[in-house]
């Protein structure tokens, strides 16, 4: 009982950080403005990329990711200033020019679904600085079940978009993207932000 007990309480203390790092709700709008252009089937198969990307940057992060920033000199700090500044330069497109990302052929959507969907949004440098602390205090294989299922939340929350953007129809998913390109950027800047404290500091 005592076992199950402690497996169950390193379950919620791996569980909970990562859920609250990769904010899948918080990143469904985002996703909406973003693909406001596509059809239901290629907004699917973009969630699709999307999720294997996130899959196998984080099980890579888990297995060689503290050697590989070792080897190359990188920190944390430098991940969330390249991940801010990405997102900032999607943010600023889509209010300049109207339009995050050229939507207009599969190979595109493919790419969206890599970046910026499946990195930074979805595993971006929250997740990875919180699956590098994990792996320190818990046991690998129960971050790796806690960070696959947090992933499984992931891609249930994101295929509802297709149903949110039925609600909203075209008129609501041009408003929605130009909020949502502010909130973008907002986030970028934070990102950016928090990287250059930590790295000053």
């Amino acid at each position: 009982m005592e076992t199950i007990l402690s497996q169950a309480r390193e379950f919620a203390l791996t569980f909970i950080p990562i859920f609250v790092a990769m904010d899948a709700i918080g990143a469904l709008p985002i996703v909406l403005g973003i693909t406001q252009d596509m059809e239901p089937k290629e907004r699917t198969r973009m969630i699709r990329y999307a999720m294997v990307t996130a899959l196998a940057l984080g099980l890579a992060f888990v297995v060689v990711g503290k050697g590989i920033f070792l080897v190359l000199g990188i920190r944390v700090t430098d991940f969330l200033v390249a991940g801010g500044l990405i997102l900032l330069l999607f943010a600023i497109k889509d209010l300049v020019l109207g339009k995050m990302i050229d939507t207009g052929n599969h190979e595109s959507h493919d790419t969206v679904g890599v970046v910026p969907i499946g990195t930074p949004l979805v595993v971006g440098p929250a997740v990875l600085t919180t699956l590098l602390i994990l792996i320190d205090s818990y046991s690998i294989p129960m971050v790796l079940v806690s960070f696959i299922l947090n992933l499984a939340v992931a891609w249930f929350v994101l295929r509802q978009g297709n149903r949110v953007a039925r609600l909203l129809g075209p008129a609501g998913l041009k408003g929605t993207s130009k909020v949502v390109a502010l909130l973008l950027a907002a986030i970028a800047v934070k990102m950016i932000r928090e990287g250059l404290v930590s790295f000053l500091g």
